[in-house]
């Protein structure tokens, strides 16, 4: 059953889970808290209709694995953009990439994980 609420000891960890990616702002990602109600995640800004994209999450380990991807996701676009390749997926992608630059990738959730305080899995 997904919590209507948030509480305050989620708050706490949401509000750094938010500031660790914080850079997603520059791809239009905003996460905002909400009070009582959790964060949200706003994607793909366009005017004047707004965001094309909400998520709420009243859970720091739902909103970290979420920006996770996201962050992942959009590394893995300016790599595909690089290597001028159109239409391929996020795992062909990433297995295009050498190995040290996958390492490399994959060390940043750790990084991430320890500036929100929570546990890298």
């Amino acid at each position: 059953m997904k919590q209507t609420y948030i509480t305050e000891e989620e708050q706490k960890k949401c509000r750094k889970v938010a500031e660790a990616f914080r850079e997603l702002e520059d791809v239009d990602v905003v996460v905002v808290d909400v009070g009582r109600y959790g964060f949200v995640k706003l994607q793909y800004y366009t005017p004047p209709r707004g965001f094309e994209n909400d998520f709420t999450f009243t859970d720091s380990r739902e909103l970290f694995e979420d920006l996770w991807e996201e962050w992942l996701h959009t590394q893995l676009i300016t790599f595909a953009k690089e290597m001028g390749t159109g239409d391929i997926d996020y795992d062909e992608i990433f297995n295009r990439l050498t190995e040290e630059k996958r390492n490399e990738l994959m060390g940043r959730k750790k990084d991430f994980a320890e500036i929100a305080g929570i546990e890298a899995r």
